[in-house]
């Protein structure tokens, strides 16, 4: 197995996998004159592999789905969906395909990055049911836990389709080829997956098994259990009331925090926190981040290359004359909104530089002379005193501003540091172009927010606030003595900021839509505005109800 999840290269299941686009759950050969046929271990790589490659040859061409295969990715367009539209981050180049109405929430069923993404959470749904088909014979332990990982994959793929758009076009294994899918929205939806968490937890590998070396990605119960947690937290909004289940929440997040088998990452190494070494270079060999990272999408310098996974997270981030940019590629896109800077410092006092080197400076220069104005990431997380903070405010690349009143320059925010391509022991990376850090999908601070969260809300706030601590304490930030909504739903983005959920957290506390909390560029104005309600979902794809009649009076109301 760690041949084929461990080295997602040479997976060219070129008579069957590929298809154009998606308006059946009917897989189509890329090349009508071939047989389709495939080898299962082939189609089980690839099923995990969808999670992060694009294509059959990467870094470009020959991709899933006909589409700019670079923004096709599973990665790429949850991380699109969940982020861009958030007090987290902006893209600086507006002129980009949607990007405006992304930025701006005023998508409209048309919109290409919702259908991107709905495109490929469906594309994958297929491959999960075609192995599961296929493989409905086998019956050996090593088979049960293979078919029990790929339903959690589709699960997990269905719980994003109910988080963006509130239903699914659905179709499993069992139904019909020719058959198109059925819309299945909210309560029924939300218990389909939370049936499914349910039936796979004891087919699944125990909870631990592969938190090693040579099985690192593949999906053990831990990974039910989080993201049924995660499922049940959010259970009032998927259900629109029908369902509380709290209570499931919390449990399935003490589960997994009393099984003993994770555990957050805090030893210092290199100068790097353990915090920042989750997102470093070498988290798939360094014991301190791979006891927090539960699921990981698989990432190699050399052999997973493409614009949609860790690439994307690291070059957007980079502007060149940046030191420590860890890559060749510097994209200068994705840069920190005011309110995200915020979080860490609540007056706006972040250190930021305020003059230019000259033209031609090489980075030991850039380097001593952020390091003189106390400007440098380091200077910025003493300043912050949090771990998290992973920015950078030097003089690299150009003088940045805080916020700005306008929205088509990198240097309009401050750059996020979070993700590197740099190893925490200081070794050579594999590639400068493509990165090698994993990207922590699922990883162990969750449980602890899932309770923190759950136990505010049932009126226990000490032990919220112990759950709280226990993060705060890692990365060796103040002591809370008192939590509300605004604490804990702040403290989520400090934790998890980037990581592809802050749309799905803001929602859950009603603050994504309306007036309750407004930020910069909410609504596309520079002070922001009230969003509509309708906007907390997504709409269908206006494509998918063309070509799908069972989808035709599916559309997401207000669209």
């Amino acid at each position: 197995m760690k041949k084929y999840i461990n080295n997602l290269c040479g997976l060219c299941l070129l008579s069957v996998l590929c298809v154009s686009c998606w308006n059946d759950l009917d897989i189509k050969s890329i090349d009508p004159q071939s047989s389709p046929t495939f080898d299962d271990m082939q189609l089980l790589a690839k099923a995990y592999s969808t999670l992060g490659l694009t294509g059959q040859q990467g870094p470009a061409g020959r991709g899933d789905i006909s589409s700019d295969e670079g923004e096709s990715g599973f990665y790429r367009t949850t991380f699109n969906l969940q982020v861009l539209p958030t007090d987290e981050c902006n893209w600086a180049w507006q002129t980009d395909t949607d990007i405006p109405q992304i930025t701006g929430i005023s998508w409209s069923s048309s919109s290409q990055r919702t259908q991107w993404c709905y495109q490929r959470l469906g594309f994958d749904i297929v491959l999960f049911n075609t192995y599961l088909k296929e493989t409905a014979g086998q019956s050996s332990q090593d088979y049960k836990y293979y078919r029990a990982e790929v339903r959690f994959l589709r699960a997990l793929h269905y719980w994003y389709f109910l988080d963006l758009w509130h239903k699914a076009p659905f179709k499993d294994e069992n139904d019909e080829s020719t058959a198109l899918p059925v819309p299945k929205e909210g309560i029924d939806l939300y218990n389909w997956i939370d049936q499914e968490l349910t039936a796979i937890e004891n087919e699944l590998a125990p909870v631990g098994t592969f938190n090693t070396a040579q099985d690192f990605g593949r999906v053990d119960q831990g990974a039910a259990w989080l993201l049924h947690a995660r499922l049940a937290l959010n259970s009032d909004i998927y259900t629109d009331g029908q369902v509380n289940d709290l209570e499931k929440a919390k449990t399935y997040a003490t589960q997994l925090i009393g099984s003993g088998k994770y555990n957050l990452a805090t030893n210092e190494k290199g100068g790097n926190s353990g915090y920042a070494q989750l997102f470093m270079a070498d988290n798939d060999e360094n014991p301190e981040a791979m006891q927090e990272i539960i699921l990981p999408i698989r990432q190699d310098g050399l052999k997973t290359r493409c614009y949609s996974g860790a690439n994307y997270l690291i070059s957007s981030t980079r502007i060149s004359g940046m030191p420590y940019a860890g890559t060749s590629n510097c994209w200068s896109c994705n840069y920190a909104r005011p309110d995200l800077v915020k979080k860490f410092f609540p007056d706006g006092k972040i250190p930021m530089a305020t003059e230019e080197l000259e033209p031609g400076a090489t980075e030991e220069e850039i380097i001593a002379q952020d390091a003189k104005t106390g400007t440098d990431t380091k200077s910025i997380l003493k300043a912050a005193g949090d771990d998290r903070a992973l920015f950078y405010a030097g003089c690299g690349g150009g003088i940045r501003k805080l916020s700005t009143d306008k929205l088509n320059n990198f240097l309009d925010g401050i750059s996020v540091v979070k993700f590197q391509n740099i190893r925490s022991d200081g070794g050579p990376v594999k590639d400068v172009e493509w990165p090698d850090m994993d990207i922590p999908l699922l990883r162990f601070a969750e449980a602890y927010m899932i309770r923190a969260e759950v136990a505010y809300r049932q009126g226990d706030e000490a032990g919220s606030l112990k759950d709280l601590n226990v993060l705060r304490k890692r990365a060796h930030a103040a002591e809370l003595l008192e939590v509300n909504e605004d604490v804990l739903v702040d403290e989520w983005c400090r934790e998890f900021y980037m990581e592809g959920r802050r749309r799905s957290d803001l929602n859950r506390f009603g603050r994504f839509t309306g007036s309750t909390y407004v930020w910069a560029w909410k609504g596309g104005v520079a002070k922001g505005q009230t969003v509509d309600n309708h906007f907390r979902f997504y709409p269908i794809p206006q494509d998918d109800i063309n070509n799908n009649e069972n989808m035709k009076n599916s559309q997401n109301e207000g669209y």
